[in-house]
């Protein structure tokens, strides 16, 4: 006769087997057993319909079944995105996310409590030195970096090719006829900010002249650049990111600046609201969700014992709109 259903447990399923509960505990953690007992606890668990207790299970092979992912501002799209690469990912694979706010506190001690309730970090650190980083991450591994390229720090790094989509920027551009650009800049330490910026270096060995000033990090310091930037009579401003540039888009229309025909705008990043703007804003596409999804990948090596390549990059791509058009001066 069939036995009643119910709660049931691993010392409960070995009486019925008639074997140890250690055997039971081999048996579903895929271990050796006697081919004779294996049969009889296979046939008990389903007979009993017997589900392991999971969370026990990781927990007793020292594992959460969570991944801890530190952002420094997630009131940012742009995390927000990657986010959605890494949960998708993640979630299919049987783990849950953990996440962390650094904005809201200091990097390190963000990192550590994540670190300490999961079982490996993804960070997202754009501004933290390379040694601080170095020295952090030799304590979280495994780890892994987004959009830093910082050969020091002994952890995989991923990331967006800033550099070539900001070529292939100045580059369309200066086709139009822009000679004189303004890079409304973001932090230095930021090394997409660098790879941008390196980027407008070699637009002016082409014959640009490239004006940049620092965009700060609010409304008020965008306005404050705007205005300085102005003052060298750019054709078109390129802000550091979508955030600065719809900034920048405000400020312009305060002032009379007519966008594009006085001057044209671009963003970066690609964030939804950048297609809603008026006029929609001519951006590069940084792929987040695609970045989280290669993040995931990388982490998820590291958990498997793997070791992945040290540095990858994904493409990024210019999407035109209606912030550009020639140069007036053409």
């Amino acid at each position: 006769m069939a036995r009643t259903r119910g709660t049931v447990t691993i010392r409960a399923v070995a009486e019925a087997a008639q074997v140890s509960p250690a055997t039971v505990s081999r048996f579903l953690a895929g271990k050796t057993v006697r081919p004779e007992l294996a049969e009889r606890v296979r046939a008990v668990v389903e007979e009993l319909g017997f589900r392991p207790n999971v969370i026990a299970q990781d927990l007793a092979q020292g594992r959460t079944r969570t991944i801890g992912v530190a952002v420094p501002d997630l009131e940012n799209p742009y995390f927000t995105g990657i986010l959605k690469g890494i949960g998708h990912e993640a979630q299919s694979a049987g783990y849950h996310l953990l996440v962390g706010d650094s904005g809201i506190a200091p990097e390190l001690d963000v990192w550590r409590a994540v670190r300490q309730r999961c079982d490996g970090i993804i960070i997202c650190s754009p501004y933290a030195p390379d040694e601080v980083l170095a020295e952090a991450v030799a304590r979280l591994t495994p780890a892994v970096l987004v959009n830093r390229c910082a050969p020091a720090v002994p952890a995989p790094q991923v990331a967006v090719d800033s550099h070539s989509a900001m070529l292939e920027l100045t580059g369309h551009l200066m086709n139009l006829g822009h000679r004189r650009l303004a890079y409304l800049a973001g932090p230095e330490q930021a090394w997409s900010d660098q790879e941008r910026r390196r980027a407008l270096d070699a637009a002016r060995h082409f014959g640009a002249e490239v004006t940049v000033v620092s965009a700060g990090a609010t409304a008020e310091d965008v306005v404050r650049a705007v205005d300085e930037a102005l003052a060298a009579r750019p054709t078109a401003l390129l802000a550091f990111n979508d955030l600065v540039a719809f900034a920048a888009l405000a400020r312009l229309r305060e002032l009379g600046i007519k966008v594009p025909e006085d001057v044209s705008v671009t963003g970066f990043d690609d964030i939804p609201y950048a297609r809603l703007a008026v006029p929609a804003l001519t951006s590069v596409r940084s792929p987040q969700p695609e970045l989280g999804t290669l993040a995931w990948q990388v982490l998820s090596s590291l958990l498997a014992g793997e070791t992945p390549v040290g540095f990858q990059t994904i493409s990024a791509e210019v999407q035109h709109r209606e912030t550009v058009a020639p140069s007036p001066e053409r």
